[in-house]
């Protein structure tokens, strides 16, 4: 009974030592306004394979006056100010290459010249070639992924919610409030015909789920269309009958707008990235944030 209660104790300190850490790294608002904090999570293409090194001057220019407004807390690191990162050493070997970025990049740099007196909070967590079927599924069963090949992964669903508590956690309620969930993710899924038929129940199962959890029955959640068949379907579907659900397209035709540039095993290229990231910024302030 003691040794329960001396590690119950010492269990509290860490938890109120990380709190601690945590509130430390964060922002402040400024006075009579708040952190507006944006959630994006997916597989790899959320996260992002493009070239950090191949930022040019007038991207650099652009982030280095943002970077003191926006900050990103990116796969259970605390918050720093908004940057390329290290990958991995597996990526980093397979895609030679020791800096990225994903769509949160140039999001977060359009979001801050949109609203130039804000600051801004991106959490994101992600995991490349995991499934909504799998392992990203609110409501987890061992059997469902199994099928994916995933039971002994993480349970990411989980991990994001408690990934996004842990964060805001360092502020008051009062100080900050939700824009919108990012979601780039349906590659996996699209792999199996199982969890394709099934993606659409799925999707609109986690974007109830995440509304409940997050406490904002009505937040808005953009997803970027990957994926093919069913997969793509399923994402129709559920922007068109779940309402605040916003499917930016893709098109495969070189000379259309919704064209995204890829390296040649499928993820997107810096180019691509860049427009990725620009058009979540422009979907959400033009068809959401300004609607009347």
């Amino acid at each position: 009974m003691r040794i329960d209660l001396v590690q119950r104790l010492l269990l509290a300190i860490c938890v109120c030592l990380s709190h601690a850490a945590i509130a430390d790294e964060l922002q402040k608002p400024d006075p009579g306004k708040r952190i507006k904090v944006f959630i994006l999570a997916g597989q790899s293409n959320m996260e992002g394979r493009a070239d950090g090194n191949k930022l040019n001057d007038e991207d650099r220019e652009r982030l280095e006056k943002v970077q003191d407004r926006v900050q990103l807390a990116f796969n259970n690191v605390p918050p720093r100010p908004l940057n390329v990162v290290k990958p991995s050493d597996e990526i980093a070997r397979i895609y030679e290459r020791d800096l990225i970025f994903g769509p949160e990049l140039f999001f977060g740099i359009a979001m801050a010249e949109a609203w130039p007196e804000d600051r801004i909070l991106l959490i994101k967590l992600s995991a490349g070639g995991t499934s909504l079927h799998g392992a990203w599924n609110p409501n987890w069963q061992h059997d469902k992924a199994a099928l994916m090949e995933e039971e002994n992964n993480a349970q990411l669903y989980g991990a994001l919610t408690e990934y996004v508590d842990e964060i805001l956690s360092g502020y008051e309620p009062d100080e900050y409030e939700l824009g919108a969930m990012l979601w780039v993710q349906g590659e996996s899924d699209g792999s199996n015909k199982t969890a394709a038929a099934a993606y659409g129940d799925n999707l609109a199962m986690l974007v109830s789920k995440i509304r409940q959890d997050l406490n904002r029955e009505e937040l808005p959640f953009i997803m970027f269309q990957v994926g093919r068949n069913k997969v793509v379907e399923g994402m129709r579907r559920v922007s068109r009958d779940v309402p605040g659900v916003t499917l930016i397209p893709q098109s495969q035709d070189p000379i259309s707008l919704d064209f995204y540039e890829k390296m040649e095993n499928g993820h997107y290229n810096y180019a691509g990235m860049k427009k990725l990231g620009t058009r979540f910024a422009q979907v959400y302030l033009h068809h959401i944030f300004f609607q009347p």
